[in-house]
């Protein structure tokens, strides 16, 4: 039962990669795995179903790739070295990126401890402040769309944006005064 699970899925997430979000149907996964598609119901009960298994995925993904970032890195800022693997990882999966990041989160789907995991390494690059790590991603998720959408002039040094980027947020913080 859960072989048939995790070949649903993956069939559903080659569809996502490789042909984008509207090739995600019930009836092509199940053409996708030579069967009919009333036997997806079995397992997972509809579309939204499987676009949260696929949210699941994507999550866990981006969560391997900052661990690995963090667990490589030798010198250089924690920060820049998390922010080029977010960028890796959403340049080389836009779809699931897309899916996992421009919609709600089925928060209620995900395996429990999966959205803290994905977070740690940034939470612990910025010294365990929320608010500075739900700002970087801010600034990380918005660099990542305007590229994926091709918003930059030809020729602009994103490496270099996001370097900045990340050294803004790496400068020391100091409260406001009136």
């Amino acid at each position: 039962m859960a072989d048939r699970l995790a070949q649903i899925v993956a069939a559903a997430r080659e569809l996502l990669e490789t042909q984008g979000p509207e090739a995600v149907s019930m009836r092509r996964i199940a053409d996708r795995l030579g069967i009919r598609a009333p036997s997806l119901y079995k397992h997972l009960p509809d579309k939204a179903a499987v676009e949260s298994a696929l949210q699941a995925e994507g999550l866990a993904g981006l969560a391997e790739a900052l661990e690995a970032a963090e667990a490589g890195r030798r010198d250089g800022p924690a920060l820049s070295a998390l922010a080029a693997a977010y960028r890796q990882f959403a340049l080389e999966h836009p779809h699931l990126y897309r899916l996992t990041s421009d919609r709600p989160l089925a928060r209620d789907a995900l395996p429990p401890g999966l959205e803290a995991r994905a977070v740690a390494p940034l939470l612990r690059a910025v010294g365990g402040d929320i608010d500075v790590a739900r700002a970087v991603w801010a600034f990380a998720h918005g660099m990542v769309l305007l590229e994926l959408d091709g918003r930059f002039p030809p020729g602009t040094d994103l490496t270099g944006a996001w370097l900045a980027g990340t050294t803004a947020f790496a400068v020391p913080r100091h409260p406001l005064t009136t």
